[in-house]
């Protein structure tokens, strides 16, 4: 009966790869990538944030809980980001096949916010210099006590600690920057 009606055997099911092309890779492999706006922003956030993490260490770390968090993003991401470019340099992204567009997007966009926060934390660090950590009460030959106050970072540190928070600020611009090219690429 299906004979007489003209028709034959059922065609095949088209294939996946004809309705789902493979990802498009547009950032280049080698040292190519260096001569990219996106190469140079990575190359950048590497060492922002290298200066941040250097920074931070370089203080006593007055309050580890919001200090340590600076810590650890700060390394996290530069690690992070020396991975992610070692793999286009050495031209690993042939070799995986993932969408690198879109993991380029996740990637920056995850470590911006979390800079973000970074950024913010180390402000609220430096920002408590002038107010006093400690108050230390000795006697006097004239017996009156006298009061003076220990704050939470010494000029020196101070000073560190205002470059930790400008450099963290520039290191969020990047990974922002390198979040608006990815998505750009992304989303062609």
């Amino acid at each position: 009966m299906n004979a007489a009606r003209g028709g034959g055997a059922m065609p095949p099911p088209p294939t996946a790869t004809a309705y789902y092309p493979p990802p498009r890779i547009t950032l280049p492999a080698g040292l190519e990538i260096l001569r990219t706006y996106s190469g140079a922003f990575i190359c950048l956030e590497i060492l922002f944030g290298a200066l941040v993490w250097i920074l931070v260490a370089a203080t006593k770390v007055p309050l580890p809980l919001l200090q340590g968090w600076v810590m650890f993003v700060s390394v996290t991401a530069c690690f992070s980001s020396i991975t992610f470019l070692s793999v286009f340099l050495l031209n690993y992204r042939d070799r995986i096949a993932i969408d690198w567009n879109r993991l380029d997007f996740l990637y920056h966009a995850a470590v911006f916010v979390s800079y973000f926060g970074t950024f913010l934390l180390q402000a609220a660090t430096t920002s408590l210099h002038a107010h006093p950590m400690k108050l230390i009460s000795y006697p006097s030959a004239s017996n009156t006590t006298n009061f003076t106050y220990e704050t939470l970072l010494n000029e020196h540190e101070y000073n560190l600690s205002i470059a930790a928070a400008i450099f963290a600020f520039a290191t969020t611009v990047c990974y922002g920057c390198s979040t608006t090219l990815a998505l750009r690429r992304w989303k062609l």
